[in-house]
């Protein structure tokens, strides 16, 4: 891609990051975390960030190598250790009200042959520190936004029999391409995009169906949702009335699954990358909401890791529905990332709920929302179980039996 195009390309997705994902406001203050190699679109960022009338724009940079050496070289008794002052930092800007966003682009295998002991403490240690950050996403009591940068490592994985520079091309053109960027206004293509999936959620939410029915081959779950569960779309709205929208991209509509109604079995459908690992060709099997037995051809000991974080790691705690015909999908490729890999298919969570995906679920205490079904947990792991083979019905509380999906696709107009 030639230069000139590319850093045009590369602005108009940092205004896409800011005036879709973000929606930053006059007035507002913006906290940005990126790693180091995001430094030209971080300066993009930025600058679009003032035109729009920000106060002040921080940066906290990240350097994933800094990890890895910790856990080659550090005394192995340390791994209880850790800083408090970036969780304090970023927290500061959001009990005040300010933008969040996460610019993220990390190594899928970074931690493959890294003792997963050592990096089941270091996360645990790191949900604890973020859970008042995790609170304030839940809750929705901000606008926030998380994209993508291509690192070097990251591109390898995906396009693996390219030259690294090479590879890091063709992953921005994908980039690029599922984020709508080569559309004449990708903004506006953005907002009719949002414009269809809230559509979707609005119709969801009219049927209030009791509970959803996957089935595709390896796969046949009941998912129970709670009353006064609410379906979201890509925009969601913050406390003080921001519409922002969460993931750039976003092809989904998602809610809040019941904690203890989730029936049956479901095995993934895309690799999913936790803690700098993949686990692979994996499934799970679930009795009154929790995960009673797994496996997984790799990362199986990763996935234990996982649901044995906290009690309720266990359970699910969102359920997301997109189209096999989403760009993701369509462009055949496994980024090995999951705010694009959730994007290609139907998906759930283990752990944590959203509070904002329950009626009056943001001012509700935990011990309330748990009674309400919502799950609350250190955690919150999306993994991949849609395909062109999945068929999704909704069942009314009467048991009647509705198709919503069928070969992935939507079965119902808006």
């Amino acid at each position: 891609m030639e230069s000139d195009r590319f850093d045009h390309l590369l602005r108009k997705y940092a205004e896409l990051m800011l005036k879709v994902g973000v929606n930053l406001q006059p007035g507002q203050r913006l906290i940005i975390l990126a790693p180091l190699q995001a430094v030209d679109l971080v300066r993009h960022v930025t600058t679009i960030a003032y035109q729009i009338g920000c106060r002040l724009v921080s940066v906290m940079w990240d350097d994933e190598q800094l990890s890895l050496i910790r856990y080659q070289h550090a005394p192995r008794d340390s791994f209880e250790e850790f800083s408090t002052w970036a969780a304090d930092g970023i927290l500061q800007f959001l009990d005040r009200g300010d933008a969040l966003l996460s610019i993220a682009g990390s190594d899928p295998d970074l931690m493959k042959d890294q003792d997963p002991e050592l990096l089941a403490i270091v996360n645990r240690n790191l949900q604890k520190l973020n859970a008042p950050i995790s609170a304030h996403i839940s809750a929705s009591t901000i606008n926030w936004a998380i994209a993508a940068f291509p690192t070097k490592s990251w591109a390898m994985k995906v396009f693996p029999d390219q030259m690294p520079e090479q590879a890091v091309s063709r992953l921005w053109a994908a980039i690029f391409d599922v984020c709508r960027m080569n559309e004449p206004d990708p903004i506006a293509a953005w907002w009719q995009h949002i414009d269809q999936l809230t559509k979707r959620s609005d119709y969801l939410n009219r049927k209030h169906y009791d509970a959803l029915h996957f089935t595709a081959p390896g796969t046949d779950l009941t998912i129970g949702l709670p009353d006064g569960h609410l379906w979201v779309s890509g925009a969601t709205r913050s406390k003080r009335g921001i519409s922002f929208t969460a993931n750039v991209p976003t092809e989904e509509v998602f809610t809040i699954p019941h904690k203890d109604r989730t029936q049956g079995f479901v095995t993934a459908s895309k690799p999913l990358s936790y803690l700098g690992s993949l686990v692979q060709n994996f499934r799970l099997t679930f009795d009154h909401g929790q995960v009673i037995d797994l496996s997984a051809e790799k990362g199986e000991a990763e996935l234990r890791k996982l649901i044995g974080t906290d009690e309720n790691a266990r359970r699910l705690g969102e359920v997301s529905l997109v189209p096999d015909r989403s760009p993701i999908s369509q462009s055949g490729l496994i980024f090995y990332n999951t705010l694009f890999d959730e994007n290609a298919a139907d998906h759930i969570a283990l752990g944590r709920a959203l509070k904002f995906t329950l009626r009056d679920g943001p001012s509700m205490s935990d011990e309330e929302f748990s009674q309400a079904g919502g799950n609350y947990s250190l955690v919150h792991v999306d993994f991949m179980i849609g395909s062109a083979q999945m068929s999704v019905d909704g069942l009314t509380q009467t048991g009647v039996v509705e198709p919503i999906m069928r070969n992935g696709e939507w079965v119902f107009q808006v």
